[in-house]
């Protein structure tokens, strides 16, 4: 899928669509006042209030129906500049730009564009006239509270996009259609996966195949760390006011922190897991033979987002963070960093994920430490990416608080990117904390710190591979694993049970359904619940001692003796295969 925003063309056909967006709502309905309306890496949006009136998705043809109307009208889309006097007069009806323009100083030249009757706040570019814009779609609405803020207005968030020609709308009608199909809350209620309900809003109820998944998932990561010397701990759900305070979270993070005071003291649910790996370093005395140490957790974490951003799996407010911090020495960091990009790149490649990394730097406001030891961090980043050969791109100011990070966008099968791992170079905690080890002169130290996430969460990272697979699972990871069929299940049962028994005695996951249904349901069954392995059980195959297997998404049998089969699953699941449909 193409990135709008960094495709010059796309970004300003998008960027004017917005405003032909507008432009075609104000005309619908007279009354709306408008906020932003920004391009994103799918298209745009608009953020709007309409008064009493709402938009649903059943508005959409008449809306597009008026943008078409605009286009053809050919209007002359033309940059104004105005004084801040000027632009308070011209939108003096619409509170949103007033506040806009309120923000801006009193010498400052503000730019507008306008097309026939409408005009908005703008710094352009934009196409020359409204008929440039002809291959465009409405794709979705949602809430957006103003300026990001739960205490403002509940505006209308309404998106599109736009292409050049007709045939590129197309292809991305058709990937549309592909990526509902694979949407991951719609499989994860059809596969039993996981549930969602009110009285948890955001906090993910995981089912029975939902956790077989997790828990084959979570067993390799363990394993992959053991193998590369990590050590696990975990640290309490809960811990009080003061831990938060000195992690320099209380002031940075306390919005989207659930809280709690308990025999007059104050305490927070953890939203992150980093305070509590402080601590655990703290418990005890280290030399610098002990370093590097790599300390892993699966961390449940909880933060407050607001109910209009929550996303199934992918936007919740309870999560398993994958969090590792590792401390070492100065001289350790550059290896240490080499190290954690080819632990990425090992667990990617398992499931076929490509993936780019950018370099975040130091925000502009709100992060704590000094600007000196900010720039020798980004430089370590920079030093490590070069010596391990990654290419990388610089996104600037979007650091976390306490230190410059890498962040890792894996490409799914649809083209699509995810933000998932991250690597964080922290100076800060060590310092807040007092963390030290003893060198080999005997001097105290204070550790380098690194905060490393492959999966970045548990949930999101599962709701990812539901689409990438489009729940079809490789055998390894599938929550069952193999589906057992009698073609008759009066005669052939017996076999299909000794079949059964074998393939549990070795760890495989199977079932045998012995339903009385007709072969031909049984087989679609099979089918829908995207079961990798089927194994069809009759008269020849209980003289033979054999099975016939058929993969899911291919209509093709083949037989085998049950011992091969057996070896066959057994190195699929060892090797993590994914068998291409």
């Amino acid at each position: 899928m193409i990135n709008i925003k960094e495709d010059e063309k796309l970004n300003v056909l998008n960027h004017s669509s917005a405003h032909l967006l507008a432009h075609a709502v104000k005309r619908l309905y007279p009354q709306a006042q408008f906020w932003v309306g920004p391009v994103i890496e799918d298209g745009f949006y608009y953020d709007m209030d309409l008064g009493d009136a709402s938009i649903s998705e059943e508005d959409f043809p008449k809306i597009e129906q008026m943008m078409r109307k605009i286009s053809k009208e050919d209007k002359r889309i033309t940059r104004v500049e105005l004084t801040k006097e000027e632009a308070l007069e011209e939108f003096k009806d619409d509170l949103y730009k007033l506040d806009l323009i309120n923000r801006l100083g009193e010498d400052e030249v503000i730019s507008a564009y306008r097309q026939a009757e409408f005009i908005d706040l703008c710094r352009g570019p934009h196409v020359e006239t409204t008929k440039k814009i002809k291959f465009f779609k409405l794709l979705k609405v949602s809430g957006a509270y103003w300026k990001g803020d739960a205490n403002n207005q509940m505006l209308q968030r309404v998106y599109g996009i736009t292409f050049e020609t007709q045939e590129d709308l197309e292809k991305y009608e058709a990937w549309l259609e592909a990526a509902k199909a694979r949407d991951h809350k719609k499989l994860g209620k059809e596969l039993g996966l996981f549930m969602l309900s009110e009285y948890g809003p955001g906090m993910p109820f995981w089912l029975p195949n939902g956790m077989t998944l997790r828990h084959a998932l979570e067993d390799v990561y363990r394993k992959m760390h053991l193998n590369r010397g990590y050590v696990f701990c975990e640290t309490p759900t809960m811990l009080s006011k003061e831990l938060w305070e000195i992690s320099g979270h209380w002031g940075n993070y306390k919005d989207n922190m659930y809280t709690s005071t308990i025999e007059d003291r104050e305490f927070a649910i953890k939203p992150m897991n980093c305070p509590g790996g402080m601590l655990v370093y703290k418990n005890g005395l280290h030399s610098y033979r002990d370093l590097p140490m790599r300390l892993a957790e699966m961390g449940h974490v909880h933060r407050y987002e607001a109910s209009g951003a929550l996303n199934g799996l992918f936007r919740v407010r309870s999560f398993t963070q994958d969090d590792a911090h590792l401390f070492m020495t100065q001289e350790q960091l550059q290896s240490e960093i080499i190290e954690i990009l080819d632990f990425i790149d090992e667990i990617y490649s398992i499931f076929g994920l490509e993936y780019t990394i950018e370099l975040s730097t130091r925000p502009e406001a709100n992060y704590i430490g000094t600007v000196e030891i900010w720039d020798a961090s980004e430089q370590a980043l920079k030093d490590a990416m070069d010596a391990a050969g990654k290419p990388y791109k610089i996104n600037p100011g979007d650091g976390a608080f306490y230190g410059p990070k890498l962040d890792f966008k894996v490409r799914d099968s649809l083209n699509r990117i995810w933000q998932c791992g991250t690597v964080q170079l922290d100076n800060n905690l060590p310092e807040r904390f007092d963390l030290v080890y003893v060198d080999e002169k005997g001097e105290k130290k204070r550790p380098v710190m690194l905060h490393r996430a492959i999966f970045g969460s548990i949930e999101r990272f599962i709701g990812i591979l539901i689409e990438h697979f489009g729940g079809a699972f490789p055998v390894w990871l599938s929550p069952l694993q193999v589906e057992v069929i009698p073609v008759n299940t009066e005669f052939h049962m017996d076999y299909a049970n000794e079949v059964l028994e074998k393939l549990n005695a070795v760890g495989i996951r199977a079932h045998v359904d012995g339903r009385n249904e007709k072969l031909g349901y049984r087989l679609r069954e099979a089918q829908k619940n995207k079961t990798p392995l089927q194994l069809i059980i009759g008269e020849k195959e209980i003289e033979d001692k054999s099975v016939n297997l058929r993969r899911y998404g291919e209509r093709d049998q083949n037989s085998m003796d049950l011992n091969e089969f057996v070896e066959l699953a057994l190195k699929e699941i060892k090797e993590k295969t994914i068998h291409q449909l």
